[in-house]
């Protein structure tokens, strides 16, 4: 490779969510695609006069996030070739240059479509976390490629040799002949995430173990690369099989050539998502912060000095935490007089103290000179002599004990006096693979040689996740809604919770959930205004007499048994037009929480009344109408008839709801979150699987997309009693690389039941 260093070209500015996806356009020539969470794929065209780009295109179709995107030649019916997008709906969407509309959609999936390659004569082969690939001419499926154990996050096509490869969360590379695996690839400790044909008889692999592997396709490993220090999510072949670029969650991109890292780009995001080579030896790379940036070794193409300049402060201003870096002590650390000793090696990287900040600075060698690539935060100035802590795998504990759990068999157990005890228990199993029968041997043991010292116990009040305050008691007691709040942290994964005292930190108060959640705040004389003025504006065939408001008003505190009367009131005003509909529905999801009601609308009309509720879902509903169904649903729950009729309409509405766009809308975004919560508080109890794992995908897609963090706190709470006790809801879990979405909550401290729920949840997913 010329020893020319990449720099800044350009960069893409338009989208407003993560590009998540980027690929080299046929037509215009030079030009690239780039996806986004935001839900639109984009073209960009080369400028004539300036090393830029333009949007010339802008496509959108997917109800969810844009996963993967790869296009397809021109030919002689399509002189432009075609655009294939993945999307986390499930689905697949073609796009011609013509159109910001799809030409066809394709369905098969059952999950997240988030690979993508194209084959010869139009074929393309997609990845899904339905643990598939598939392969696809024009609007066919042609044949499932099945056999991995866990979601397909990668696909790559070797055309001369007539082979498909496919890399999954199950750390394995499968290669496929006619639709019939040839050979397994292992190697990889963690997912495979990105694959690149290297040569017609070779191949790269990359992992989320930080690695990349270079593979013969009779199955040798040729050479393990190292360099990344995070997850490398993608990887890209230069023009001319000259080296390969990657890219990955420690915040850069690397050019590899003749075996070695030879420049270290450092970019201004937490995640550098995808990196696809231009034919003109340009590469592009899409990142978290929702920009898309071209670089090159063309000088004449590079970015002007002050746009250089600017990339460079944007770099110096990132906020690098410390656990990324690695154990930092900052009286250990140089001063700045170390900036002036020349750099060893291209992306070597220094932490240099200024009193008691650190920053971090990276050695160009093109440039000759130490770059500042953000500040460092989180550092420690303590060490394990003058802080009585014990160092154990390079992070300081204040207690290491040695637990003996067979003869001859002695494990280390670090603990911290702010970790629940039953959590770091729960944690040491899970790790070193123990049965659930030491839970409680384990986490007694911590107690008793802690001195009982736990942080969080001080107060005896019952706290409530879900409200800040204390207990909720509701008003009908039923053995599918009676509130009793789990504060033991859940039961062990066996089933049976802990022992002793049970009123120990919050962290125990989240999961498994074991009740239902209802919506029960309401304005009743606000509810009857609204329906006696709505009254007199719908057409007279629609309209109720005021003795019927009255009688349907009652239904709300009413254990009675409605009459054929009431009901039949409440019937009509449901289905009155859509602009006045509103406070009818807020008739029933209160009127649902009373047996009578919940027995006599589910077993004589349930499947009816679901359809009609999911109308008042879509998109185009007023906002009210939305969450206002969506809470009906919820309530449904708290008794058991109502349970039946949502769990026998499961797909139904959880397709629904999943295929919703978000409006933004904070009540929506709760109801929705809560109705996937009381699906896993339905699921938990039953052991299903497979709704366990529907319930999960669903709460995956969901929780980055919603900006409300009760929204988020309950689609947390899901996620954890999903997984609580099932180690195969756990092990899809870690397929749906829900730690590293996870991972990100951590840094929200306000409210704090969000970091909270998040540690632990990471501690049962590590």
């Amino acid at each position: 490779m010329d020893k020319l260093r990449f720099k800044l070209r350009f960069s893409l500015l338009g989208h407003s969510s993560d590009v998540r996806a980027v690929a080299a356009s046929y037509y215009p020539e030079g030009s690239v695609v780039t996806g986004s969470r935001d839900r639109t794929t984009r073209l960009w065209a080369p400028n004539e006069n300036d090393p830029g780009f333009t949007e010339v295109h802008c496509m959108s179709g997917p109800t969810n996030f844009v996963s993967c995107i790869c296009t397809l030649p021109p030919s002689d019916q399509h002189p432009f070739g075609f655009i294939l997008v993945g999307s986390n709906d499930c689905s697949i969407y073609c796009f011609s240059l013509d159109s910001p509309e799809p030409i066809y959609k394709l369905l098969g999936h059952s999950g997240t479509v988030c690979a993508l390659a194209a084959g010869k004569f139009g074929t393309i082969v997609s990845g899904s976390w339905d643990k598939t690939a598939r392969v696809w001419l024009g609007q066919k499926c042609m044949m499932t490629l099945e056999g991995h154990q866990a979601a397909v996050w990668a696909v790559q096509v070797l055309p001369e040799q007539g082979l498909i490869l496919t890399g999954s969360a199950d750390k394995t590379v499968r290669m496929w002949r006619a639709g019939k695996c040839e050979k397994v690839f292992s190697g990889h400790e963690d997912c495979v995430r990105g694959l690149a044909a290297f040569s017609p008889l070779e191949f790269l692999s990359c992992s989320n173990d930080a690695t990349i592997r270079h593979w013969r396709i009779t199955g040798e490993c040729l050479k393990v690369y190292y360099g990344h220090s995070n997850y490398i999510y993608s990887i890209s072949v230069l023009p001319d099989a000259d080296g390969f670029v990657s890219c990955g969650e420690d915040r850069t991109v690397r050019v590899w050539s003749n075996g070695e890292c030879v420049q270290t780009l450092a970019i201004p995001a937490q995640s550098a998502w995808s990196v696809t080579c231009l034919s003109n030896g340009d590469f592009v790379v899409g990142t978290s912060d929702g920009v898309a940036r071209v670089f090159t070794q063309n000088p004449s193409l590079q970015a002007s000095k002050e746009e250089l300049k600017a990339f460079e402060e944007e770099l110096s201003k990132a906020a690098l935490p410390a656990g990324e870096i690695g154990d930092l002590k900052i009286n250990e650390l140089p001063g700045k007089e170390v900036l002036l000793e020349p750099g060893t090696l291209d992306g070597q990287t220094k932490m240099v103290r200024d009193g008691t900040a650190v920053s971090a600075h990276q050695w160009s060698a093109a440039e000759g000179k130490w770059i500042k690539i953000g500040d460092v935060v989180g550092a420690s100035g303590s060490t394990p002599s003058t802080s009585g802590k014990t160092l154990f795998e390079g992070e300081e504990y204040d207690y290491v004990f040695s637990v003996d759990i067979e003869e001859g068999k002695t494990l280390k157990l670090p603990y911290n006096v702010t970790e629940d005890p039953w959590l770091a228990a729960q944690k040491f199993i899970h790790k070193h693979e123990l049965s659930q029968y030491y839970l409680d041997q384990i986490a007694n043991f911590i107690i008793n040689n802690t001195k009982g010292v736990i942080l969080g116990e001080t107060s005896s009040q019952v706290f409530d996740p879900f409200t800040g305050g204390g207990r909720y008691v509701p008003t009908v007691k039923d053995q599918a809604c009676e509130k009793k709040e789990n504060v033991s942290g859940g039961n062990s994964v066996n089933g049976s919770g802990p022992s002793g005292d049970t009123t120990g930190t919050v962290l125990k108060a989240y999961f498994p959930q074991s009740i239902y959640l209802r919506f029960d705040t309401a304005n009743i004389d606000g509810i009857r205004k609204k329906l006696v003025e709505f009254n007199e504006k719908i057409p007279l065939s629609q309209q109720v007499t005021a003795s019927e408001i009255v009688s349907v008003l009652n239904l709300i505190d009413s254990e009675e048994d409605p009459t054929d009367q009431q009901m039949a009131s409440l019937e009509k005003i449901i289905h009155w037009p859509k602009e006045y509909v509103f406070p009818a529905l807020d008739i029933l999801r209160l009127a649902v929480r009373n047996f009578p009601v919940n027995q006599r609308v589910s077993e004589t009309a349930g499947v009816q009344m679901c359809k009609h509720l999911l109308n008042f879902v879509q998109d185009n509903e007023p906002a009210p109408n939305q969450f206002l169904a969506l809470r009906t649903l919820c309530n449904l729950f708290c008794h058991k008839p109502g349970e039946n009729i949502t769990l026998n309409q499961r797909d139904r509405i959880l397709t629904e709801i999943l295929s919703s766009v978000d409006s933004g809308n904070k009540n929506i975004q709760i109801a929705r979150a809560t109705l996937l919560l009381n699906y896993s508080v339905a699921f938990h109890k039953q052991h299903d699987l497979q709704a366990k794992c529907q319930c999960l995908s669903g709460a995956a897609v969901l929780l980055p997309t919603f900006p409300d963090n009760e929204a988020r706190f309950r689609l947390l709470v899901t996620i954890g009693t999903l997984i609580w006790g099932d180690s195969d809801v756990i092990e899809y879990a870690k397929s749906l690389d829900l730690l590293s979405l996870i991972e990100k909550f951590k840094k929200i401290k306000e409210p704090e039941k969000i970091e909270n729920c998040a540690e632990t949840l990471i501690a049962v997913l590590k």
